[in-house]
């Protein structure tokens, strides 16, 4: 009797899973879809290498070989226009009459001719070769009255020596400057103070022409101009 109680269950339990089989459809499996690295490659374009700038015809004038690409700077003069002058645009071969005052680059002040004897401006020939070359360039574009701040590389200054003990090898330079007037020729050197006439002296402002030495022209090696190779 348990015999058949058991074959009977056995055959239910088998019944009941094969109806559940019948009536439930099976799961299907997920699948993930993950790009694969050649399928990104293949939608993303490839970055292109920056492409060459044209060259400047002012870099390849005629009868010159040509080569592609910008001249980069090794060295530059740069300025700062603090006040623009009223009067005439500065020319070449011209004398400047010019007040200063100029530093290191730690903030070093080692020359000024506003601390010169009477603080009076210097003169020089513009382009002559007779300052450093900072200074030889330095104001073109200017007007007289004009000032202007010069930030000079020290290859346009002093070099690589400098001039010790006021300028230091390699020293870059700061300037302020005025272009105070220019001139065909220097200016006349100020006239020395009259001494005071002593008692049974003549004045010399009443001699007569006759009496007075010839004057000499400006021979452009007055002290008033500066040196090659100025403190400044």
């Amino acid at each position: 009797m348990t015999f058949r109680f058991s074959l009977a269950l056995a055959t239910l339990v088998t019944a009941t899973a094969a109806a559940q089989t019948a009536t439930t459809p099976p799961r299907k499996p997920t699948v993930r879809h993950t790009p694969s690295s050649t399928a990104a490659k293949s939608t993303t374009p490839a970055a292109q290498p920056a492409a060459a700038p044209d060259a400047n015809p002012a870099d390849n004038p005629p009868n010159v070989p040509k080569v592609e690409g910008s001249p980069k700077n090794l060295y530059a003069l740069r300025y700062i226009d603090t006040q623009i002058g009223t009067g005439e645009l500065a020319k070449a071969r011209q004398y400047y009459t010019v007040h200063y005052t100029g530093w290191l680059n730690d903030g070093t002040k080692f020359d000024s001719s506003h601390d010169h004897p009477g603080g009076e401006p210097i003169v020089f020939p513009y382009g002559a070769r007779q300052v450093i070359a900072g200074w030889d360039t330095g104001f073109e574009g200017m007007h007289v009255g004009g000032k202007r701040r010069l930030y000079i590389p020290y290859q346009l200054a002093y070099g690589e020596s400098g001039r010790p003990p006021v300028i230091p090898p390699k020293a870059d330079l700061i300037f302020d400057i005025e272009l105070v007037s220019q001139s065909d020729t220097p200016p006349e050197p100020p006239a020395p103070p009259t001494p005071p006439t002593q008692p049974g002296q003549s004045n010399p402002s009443t001699e007569p022409d006759s009496a007075k030495p010839p004057s000499t022209p400006p021979t452009g090696t007055s002290t008033d101009r500066p040196q090659s190779q100025p403190n400044r």
